[in-house]
Formats: structure tokens, C-alpha cells, sequence
């Protein structure tokens, strides 16, 4: 009972850690016996709270540590749908290559590259793509990385994915189009990619 309370212990302080940022305390705790693959009341692990903020030195911590690189907090969200949201193109490379599927949706219903999409990080979107995300997957409401790139005025996220061939002939579940997305949130400057076409 004692040493399970201890471990209780550590992996309190291995979170705690984690979530300022304090490698040597994360460490400390790792060495002592805390589990990689801890989690908090939202069901967060040291990875993903590394993935969120974009510390790469944390996430390589922890991936040496033996953490679970698609271990989802309670919301579903993964390392490396965290890393995508925030832009994090090197953390982002860095969990791919640990094994971090592509695939996941979080309970919002979205993957990696909808987030990197909706958000215009370019460099994530050109990683996924170049990991194997197929460009024209349609999500929740039929809804393309295309789209959602484009309804969220996102020009270098709309540019990016026709040059590597996004179809922006395909409709969502309310028969509109990309540029029709865009149009429809004036989103001036991303109709014109579509008209320049």
C-alpha cells in the first residue's frame, strides 16, 4: 500500500512537472519510478501537455521514457491532433516518426490536418500530406481540409492544398463548394484562388 501511494506521489509530481515545464522535475520523477503515461482529471499525459505548448525537448523526454504516443485525453485528443492545433511542425515530425497515427478524430469529430487546416499551418498540412493524409477525406459534415481551410479565411492553407491537388469541386453536407465556404464568410482574398484557377 505504501509503495502504491508512492507512486501515486511520483506520478503527481511527474504531471506537475510536465505541466510547467520543468524538465529536471520531470526527469527527477521518471527516475524515481513515475509511469510515462500518466494522466490528469482531463486525461492528460506529460506528451500531450508537451504537444500543446510545442515543448519538443519534453515530448523527446517522454517518448525516451516509453510514453504512448496516441494515448487521447478524455476529449479524444491526441499528441499529435495538439501539436497540429498549435502549429508545432517540428514536435509534429517528431511524434510521426515515434509511430503517431494519422487517423484519430477527437470528440469534435476532427483529425490533425482539419485542425493544421482550420488554423493555416502550412507546414503541418504539407507533413501530414507528405505522412500519407489523404488530401480530399471528408470529416463531420462531409467536410474536406479544403473547406474547412477555406471558411476560415486560411489563404495559405487554401493555396497550399490545390497545389497539391485538393478537389475543389467536391460539396459538403450542405451542397456547397470550398470557394462557396469562403464566399459565404467574405472571405475575399481565398475566392480569388478558387476564380484564378
Amino acid at each position: 500500500m505504501a509503495q502504491s501511494a508512492t507512486n501515486l506521489n511520483l506520478n503527481a509530481q511527474l504531471l506537475v512537472a510536465a505541466r510547467h515545464g520543468d524538465l529536471n522535475a520531470v526527469e527527477r520523477a521518471l527516475s524515481q519510478g513515475a509511469v510515462p503515461n500518466s494522466r490528469n482529471r482531463l486525461g492528460k499525459t506529460p506528451l500531450l501537455m508537451a504537444s500543446e505548448k510545442g515543448n519538443l525537448a519534453l515530448a523527446e523526454i517522454m517518448l525516451k521514457a516509453g510514453a504512448d504516443v496516441n494515448q487521447a485525453s478524455l476529449e479524444r485528443v491526441t499528441p499529435l491532433m495538439a501539436a497540429s492545433y498549435g502549429g508545432h511542425v517540428v514536435l509534429a515530425r517528431l511524434l510521426l516518426d515515434a509511430g503517431a497515427r494519422t487517423e484519430p478524430i477527437d470528440q469534435m469529430k476532427k483529425p490533425a490536418i482539419i485542425y493544421a487546416a482550420g488554423l493555416g499551418h502550412v507546414e503541418v498540412i504539407a507533413l501530414l500530406l507528405d505522412r500519407g493524409v489523404a488530401i480530399n477525406a471528408a470529416y463531420e459534415n462531409d467536410l474536406t481540409a479544403l473547406m474547412w481551410a477555406a471558411g476560415q479565411g486560411q489563404a495559405g492553407a487554401v493555396k497550399l492544398l490545390l497545389q497539391r491537388g485538393a478537389n475543389p469541386d467536391l460539396r459538403d453536407a450542405r451542397g456547397m463548394t470550398a470557394a462557396q465556404i469562403a464566399g459565404k464568410a467574405s472571405h475575399a482574398s481565398v475566392v480569388a484562388l478558387f476564380d484564378a484557377r
